[in-house]
């Protein structure tokens, strides 16, 4: 798991999903503005915690697909999501664990 700062999350999101690092710098700018706006380091915290369990989720990618899958059955609306949603939560948890949060 990389430390987590701006740097060593995104040097891990370039290497393990690098379609992603749009998404990174543009939440990045947003929570460093917001945290200037408000003169608070929660926006930063929260963008921390994001990033760190995205990356601590796609550093396995079994857990990766099994987690997207799961979000396919939610979407689809097609079965009970209570199941999906229940696992969906378990690997946010083992995340958040591995990551330090």
């Amino acid at each position: 798991m990389p430390a987590l700062t701006p740097e060593g999350l995104r040097t891990a999101v370039e290497r393990l999903t690098p379609s992603r690092v749009p998404a990174f710098v543009q939440d990045l700018v947003e929570a460093t503005t917001n945290a200037q706006q408000t003169q608070s380091l929660a926006p930063l915290r929260t963008f921390v915690h994001t990033w760190g369990v995205f990356v601590a989720i796609q550093r396995r990618p079994s857990r990766a697909t099994r987690l997207r899958h799961l979000e396919e059955v939610v979407s689809a609306g097609t079965e009970d999501p209570a199941d999906a949603i229940a696992e969906i939560r378990r690997i946010h948890v083992e995340a958040e664990a591995e990551a330090g949060l």
